[in-house]
């Protein structure tokens, strides 16, 4: 499993690190909101631990980031704003679990277990959603804003490796070798033709638009700002 730590105190930081890595967790530190939120929506993280009184972007500002792109992705708001207002401004902008400084360690490994147990079940479920789009992919089926969506079994495939990698930015080479394996030809503009065929079908007419081109890199899913 891996978390997240946005925290810009380097003490606490490296004192929290230091016992989830103990726990067998693997660890990343932002010290200021930019370089979390940027992290946050880049990577594949299982957690999020939040500081609310950040540099540059407060914690409610990236929770609110976080939240547009991925409605699953846990957060834990870890921070010494303790009041009621401070806890109903956490969870009403999508916070799953808020704990106030200072803390009882045990406690904070029995949140984070908590919250990264729940994250592995939700892997496990059949239905992925990004935005106002879900897929099945159990029944194999697609929707948009509730409109149902027809695809191949190739485009399903296709959309279906985005939607795990939320955020991730795919090369052609790492798209090509998950959905077409051995039979892809290397010389071949077929990612990039098939990338055009999803794009026509989920996103033309529709907004946000969800499938991002990033030149020289590949392409990405992802709700911009």
């Amino acid at each position: 499993m891996k978390i997240l730590l946005v925290e810009d105190e380097p003490k606490v930081s490296a004192f929290i690190r230091r016992g989830l890595e103990e726990e067998g967790f693997a660890v990343d530190v932002a010290f200021d909101g930019d370089m979390g939120r940027r992290l946050a929506l880049a990577q594949p993280y299982d957690l999020v631990i939040l500081d609310v009184i950040l540099p540059l972007f407060n914690g409610y500002e990236v929770l609110t980031a976080i939240r547009r792109q991925d409605q699953q992705l846990p957060v834990l708001m870890l921070t010494a704003l303790g009041t009621t207002q401070d806890k109903l401004q956490g969870f009403g902008g999508g916070a799953d679990d808020y704990l106030v400084k200072p803390f009882d360690f045990p406690e904070l490994v029995a949140r984070v277990h908590a919250l990264t147990r729940r994250r592995g079940q939700q892997a496990k479920s059949m239905v992925l959603t990004l935005a106002d789009l879900q897929i099945d992919t159990s029944a194999k089926t697609v929707a948009r804003a509730g409109q149902p969506l027809k695809l191949t079994a190739r485009e399903f495939g296709l959309l279906e490796l985005f939607m795990r990698q939320t955020g991730r930015v795919l090369s052609r080479a790492e798209i090509a070798g998950d959905v077409w394996e051995d039979s892809f030809d290397a010389g071949s503009n077929v990612v990039d033709v098939y990338v055009n065929y999803l794009r026509n079908k989920i996103d033309k007419g529709f907004s946000p638009k969800l499938i991002h081109t990033v030149v020289g890199m590949g392409y990405v899913m992802r709700v911009d700002d």
